[in-house]
C-alpha cells in the first residue's frame, strides 16, 4: 500500500488525552475543538482500542501546528453586539461592537484578505464598520425601498435591522452575517 499522507491510521486513547492536556483543554473544550460530544472524548480516552477517523488528522495538525487552537479560539465577548461574518459555512471575521460608545474590535480567521470583513484593515474604525454594514444592505436610494422595508417589518432604514432580517446576504455572493446580542 502506497500512502500519500503521513496521517496516522489510528491514535490511542492515552495519546488523545496527552494531546488534550498539552493544549490545556478540558474534555468539554476538546470536544468542542474537535466538533464531537464530550462523551465521545471520554470514550476515546478510556478505550483500549486505537481510535480512527478525523481525530487522526486533527492530532497530526495539532502536533505540526500547536498554535492552531489559539488561532481558532473565539475572543471573549466584551461588547454588547457580536457579529460573525461568514463565507458559506466558514467564519471569516468576528466583530464585537459597542454602538453606544462607537467601538469595534475584530478577529480575522481567514488568511485570504478577500474573505475578511475589512480586507487588510486589522483595526477598523466605527465609521468603517458602519460603511461595511450598510454595504451588506440594499441601497438607501433603492426604488420602492419603503415597500421592501415594509416586507421586512422594519419601520425605517436601519442597516443593523436589515442585516438581522436578511443575514446581510447579497444576491451576487456567498457571504452572510449572524448577529448575537
Amino acid at each position: 500500500m502506497n500512502k500519500k499522507y503521513i496521517t496516522p491510521t489510528g491514535i490511542s486513547g492515552k495519546s488523545i488525552k496527552e494531546l488534550r492536556q498539552t493544549l490545556g483543554m478540558t474534555q468539554k473544550e476538546f470536544a468542542e475543538f474537535c466538533a464531537v460530544s464530550k462523551p465521545t472524548v471520554e470514550r476515546w480516552e478510556m478505550g483500549d482500542k486505537e481510535v480512527t477517523g478525523p481525530i487522526n488528522l486533527i492530532s497530526q495538525l495539532v502536533i505540526l501546528h500547536p498554535e492552531i487552537a489559539d488561532e481558532l479560539k473565539l475572543p471573549k465577548k466584551e461588547y454588547p453586539l457580536r457579529m460573525y461574518y461568514y463565507y458559506k459555512d466558514t467564519i471569516c471575521t468576528v466583530m464585537d461592537i459597542d454602538e453606544a460608545k462607537r467601538l469595534i474590535r475584530i478577529k480575522n480567521y481567514a488568511k485570504n484578505i478577500m474573505f475578511r470583513a475589512f480586507g487588510v484593515n486589522e483595526t477598523p474604525s466605527f465609521e468603517d464598520y458602519e460603511e461595511f454594514i450598510e454595504s451588506r444592505c440594499f441601497p438607501r436610494t433603492r426604488d420602492k425601498m419603503k415597500i421592501m422595508l415594509e416586507g421586512l417589518g422594519i419601520p425605517f432604514y436601519d442597516p443593523i435591522l436589515i442585516v438581522e432580517k436578511t443575514g446581510g446576504r447579497m444576491a451576487e455572493d456567498d457571504f452572510w452575517i449572524k448577529i448575537e446580542r
